[in-house]
């Protein structure tokens, strides 16, 4: 894809396990992207946002367990990865934690972490009250110089850190004019676009991520479950800022909960991601048969509004399987997810790279047809083709006439129609006006709204006597 796009100086959070990485790097981005939890080797997958602070722009990254043991069957990795972000940074956040007090570990970390040359800052964790500093004192024997009493968790102290962090970044490095970003929540670039990489567990998510990427940017494991939080990355494509979303693999709601809090968390970001979405690229096994739980999640990206584009991966697998199987594999395919018939299909394969580019392509598409607005006139000379050839059903005794039509929103297309005295459509005339709009104005990949509206007649004015 192309080239990335050009990336901000790295602030990385560092320390060993459960001292607040995760919970400083979403007060810090404004967001709740981290799971937060009391158990050692939560975060897998290197978190980053960008923020800005006092007209400073850095992007920010929550390295996970990189230090510390684990029985993450994944630490080896995982530690592999975040070593090598600790190696990019521009300014690094040691935290440790007041509560516990200074640890061998502790030392340990600053110990490795002075040998990457990059500046210390010292966050001292869970200090409800910032003025307290007696709970500095202990950690002067690691010499790392300024040290900073914080709570995360509350907000105590973030400022003053930020602003040590911005003083020791390069000079005029990462420093941009103020765009209206902050550490309380940056606002997204309106040329933005937002894919969301969204399926069960073990489709090949994040094999697909990295392939777009061309780099290792997320963990990939046969172990299922092995993202957990939902990873942002920003890259160019042509010019436009694409954010792309790594996300946890969605099971069956009995399974979440039999797996523990750490899932149920993970879901739900990647619900989130959904939220906040323009395009839903639903990944699906094109080795095996199409499940329900394929299908729940092509409806929650239906519902959510976001587009839909379809990518059947390890296409690579199948492709021998003769001319005709790509047809039959379609349309089980949408009769397996009604809720995303609109959606286009591509054939892809993560491995190999076949025909992944063209994943970024159609899901820009998608989000364009998705923004589309249509003028009421030209709107109209549709609506009244589409009931000339077929009224909606009159339920009373007063046959419904459709009067006109404007479109009321975008991202998704929404239109209220209005009509002599119905105000609400049967489900399938619905559909129906969903089909022919589609067909008429394009709105491909995108879901479109439709709700009914009755005219009211003023009332009429009697005779004076």
């Amino acid at each position: 894809m192309r080239e990335k796009a050009s990336r901000p100086a790295r602030v990385v959070l560092a320390g060993r396990p459960n001292v607040g990485k995760s919970t400083l790097f979403n007060r810090l981005t404004g967001s709740r992207r981290a799971i937060v939890a009391p158990v050692a080797g939560t975060t897998r997958d290197v978190m980053r946002h960008t923020v800005e602070w006092l007209g400073t722009e850095f992007e920010v990254v929550d390295t996970g367990g990189v230090f510390g043991a684990s029985t993450d069957p994944l630490q080896a990795a995982v530690a592999e990865r975040g070593l090598r972000e600790v190696e990019t940074a521009a300014v690094i956040v040691v935290l440790v934690d007041a509560r516990e007090g200074l640890v061998p570990a502790d030392e340990d970390v600053v110990r490795r972490l002075r040998r990457t040359g990059a500046p210390l800052v010292l966050a001292i964790n869970k200090v409800d009250e910032p003025r307290a500093g007696a709970a500095a004192v202990e950690f002067e024997r690691l010499a790392v110089s300024p040290a900073l009493s914080i709570a995360a968790e509350h907000g105590l102290g973030v400022g003053d850190l930020l602003d040590a962090v911005v003083e020791r970044l390069p000079g005029g490095s990462g420093r941009l004019a103020r765009s209206g970003r902050s550490a309380e929540g940056p606002e997204r670039s309106d040329r933005e676009v937002g894919i969301a990489i969204v399926g069960r567990p073990n489709v090949g998510k994040s094999s697909l991520v990295n392939q777009l990427l061309r780099e290792e940017r997320v963990l990939v494991s046969e172990v299922a479950g092995t993202t957990r939080d939902a990873v942002d990355t920003v890259v160019s494509w042509h010019g436009r800022r694409i954010r792309l979303v790594d996300t946890a693999g969605i099971r069956r709601p009995g399974r979440v909960a039999q797996a523990g809090g750490v899932e149920a968390v993970s879901v739900v970001l990647a619900r989130r991601a959904l939220a906040r979405a323009d395009v839903a690229v639903l990944l699906v096994d094109a080795t095996g048969v199409v499940t329900r739980q394929d299908a729940v999640i092509a409806g929650a990206a239906e519902r959510a509004g976001c587009g839909v584009l379809i990518a059947a991966n390890k296409w690579d697998l199948v492709k021998d399987r003769g001319p005709d199987f790509s047809k039959q594999f379609d349309a089980d395919l949408r009769r397996g997810l009604r809720f995303a018939e609109f959606a286009p299909i591509l054939h892809v394969s993560a491995l190999t790279g076949q025909r992944a580019p063209r994943v970024i392509e159609r899901a820009v598409d998608v989000a364009a047809a998705r923004a589309t607005h249509v003028g009421t006139a030209e709107l109209n000379r549709v609506v009244a083709r589409i009931a000339a050839r077929h009224r909606p059903a009159s339920p009373g005794r007063h046959a419904v006439k459709i009067l006109y039509a404007t479109q009321v929103g975008a991202r998704p297309p929404a239109f209220v129609f209005f009509t002599n005295v119905a105000t609400r459509f049967h489900f399938s005339y619905e559909r129906y006006l969903r089909n022919q709009l589609r067909d008429a104005f394009g709105f491909e990949g995108s879901p479109i709204r439709v709700r009914a509206r009755a005219r009211r007649e003023p009332p009429r004015r009697g005779r004076r006597a």
